[in-house]
């Protein structure tokens, strides 16, 4: 993957994982495929049951709950009541962050 910021830079799908297991382990396509899907399966299980998801030096995903509140229609100004629901969080980790800012 690209370090810089450029417009050059790739989108790290699921394809491109499954391609980079199978150039640095060795795996065939398939089980690359099916291991990556294994692995954001187990974060979906995981964040289904609202339990933490912990990826050591990567981050945390977690289900946050939302209160039911008033919203306004930013064109009509009308108010709009917004219903209570559940999102998807993520935090990222300190060794991450001190990556992401070059200050390993």
């Amino acid at each position: 993957m690209d370090k810089n910021n450029s417009k050059d830079s790739t989108t790290v799908t699921r394809a491109y994982l499954a391609e980079a297991i199978y150039t640095k382990f060795g795996y065939s396509r398939a089980e690359s495929s099916d291991l990556v899907d294994a692995v954001i399966e187990e974060i979906i299980v995981g964040m289904e049951k609202e339990d933490e998801v912990k990826i050591s030096s990567f981050g945390t995903f977690k289900v946050k709950k939302k209160n039911e509140r008033i919203g306004r229609n930013p064109k009509t100004k009308k108010e709009v009541p917004v219903t209570a629901r559940k999102v998807a969080s993520f935090y990222v980790s300190n060794i991450l962050k001190k990556k992401i800012n070059n200050e390993q």
